[in-house]
């Protein structure tokens, strides 16, 4: 499951200026992490995003989750 939820995030050249994006649309992951870490929920951005699905902003968290992991494990390295 974890990768189809990471294969709704997409980096494009083209849209977002390379930054990730959900589903090619011009949804940056940054941006919905913003939303929830601001306080609204899910709920709050489907109704307000009425194309994203709840998978997508499942797997902005991955994302996430997954950027951190990556990160730690190469400092961890270096040191």
């Amino acid at each position: 499951m974890d990768q189809s939820l990471l294969s709704r995030i997409t980096i494009n050249p083209n849209i977002g200026h390379g930054k990730p994006t959900i589903r090619n649309k011009r949804y940056l992951v940054e941006s919905m992490l913003a939303y929830l870490a601001g306080g609204d929920t899910i709920d709050d951005l489907l109704q307000t995003f009425p194309d994203l699905e709840r998978e997508d902003l499942q797997a902005c968290l991955l994302f996430a989750v997954e950027t951190i992991r990556l990160k730690s494990a190469n400092l961890t390295a270096a040191a």
